[in-house]
């Protein structure tokens, strides 16, 4: 049986309101009435089409089942037909701009099988909740969360989840890439609960960051402190700072001051949207000032303070 495709034969989109199907009917209907193409067949065929699509697309329930049917034509091939459902055994009776009402148009075994067969309307919704009942089921999506450091975003993980469902548990690997964001998702295609004779569905792991003792995170950027000597500062010289990686030995140019910020260029997280090239350190100095003085280094300070430093 071939499916019918009503807004095609209206010329209409499948978003067209009341008033444009109606239009379009009227203009199709005079232009291929059989009192205006007196023996010609394919207008009166074509003129049977339009009065059968506008019979179901003008009346809101007859639509509204019919967009539920083309979603799932498959379904109902071979279903039980008739006609006993409609006035007329599946005819009407048109008057189109006056012309005259003897043209009748019967309606297609489509039409006839689905809105017009044995109880009428209420038969397409028992066909749809059957429909849809014996279709496979999907299995369901599954969600676990798992925590990582930063060291593991840093360099990209796995982790294992125990899915259950029929039968004995599944372990499911998951590779977790570098980079990944607090929140995110990743997902394993197929690898979720099992479906009733369909797909199974999908398993996601949602990421949560844990914080770090030593780096906040800032988008692929890190952030974290480092201390050096107060002679350091004042002098210049040598400084480790620490990194995922382990620390690194920047310079400090002498008078830098408290606060000051050092890039350390490439050595924050991989970026996944610039293909894992990775964001950078931002390091803040602080300066260790001596909790006690030795007498030299008293009288060190105080020479100092004379000179007005």
């Amino acid at each position: 049986m071939e499916y019918k495709d009503y807004y095609a034969v209206l010329g209409v989109a499948k978003t067209a309101n009341a008033k444009e199907i109606k239009a379009a009917y009227r203009r199709l209907a005079r232009k291929y009435h059989p009192d205006v193409n007196k023996g010609d067949a394919k207008s009166e065929a074509r003129f049977k089409e339009i009065n059968e699509a506008n019979e179901v697309l003008s009346d809101p329930d007859k639509r509204r089942r019919y967009d539920q049917l083309g979603a799932n034509w498959s379904a109902f091939r071979g279903a039980p037909g008739g006609a006993a459902g409609w006035p007329g055994g599946g005819r009407v009776r048109v008057n189109v701009g006056g012309l005259g009402d003897e043209g009748f148009g019967d309606f297609s075994d489509f039409f006839n099988t689905f809105f017009a067969g044995g109880g009428g309307l209420t038969d397409v919704d028992e066909m749809l909740r059957n429909a849809r009942s014996s279709q496979p089921a999907r299995g369901e999506d599954l969600e676990y969360e798992v925590e990582l450091s930063l060291e593991e975003v840093l360099k990209g993980t796995t982790r294992t989840a125990n899915v259950g469902g029929v039968g004995a548990p599944r372990r499911v690997e998951v590779k977790i890439p570098a980079g990944i964001r607090d929140g995110a998702r990743v997902r394993a295609a197929g690898e979720g609960g099992a479906g009733s004779r369909g797909a199974r569905g999908d398993l996601f792991m949602r990421v949560k960051v844990l914080p770090h003792p030593l780096f906040v995170r800032d988008g692929d950027e890190l952030r974290a402190s480092f201390t050096v000597p107060l002679t350091t500062a004042v002098l210049g010289g040598e400084a480790p700072v620490p990194t995922l990686e382990g620390p690194a030995s920047i310079k400090i140019p002498a008078g830098t001051p408290v606060g000051r910020v050092f890039r350390l260029r490439g050595r924050g997280l991989p970026a996944l949207e610039r293909g894992g090239a990775r964001g950078d350190l931002l390091a803040q100095l602080n300066v260790a000032l001596p909790e006690s003085l030795a007498a030299r280094e008293k009288e060190l300070f105080e020479e100092l303070r004379r000179l007005g430093r």
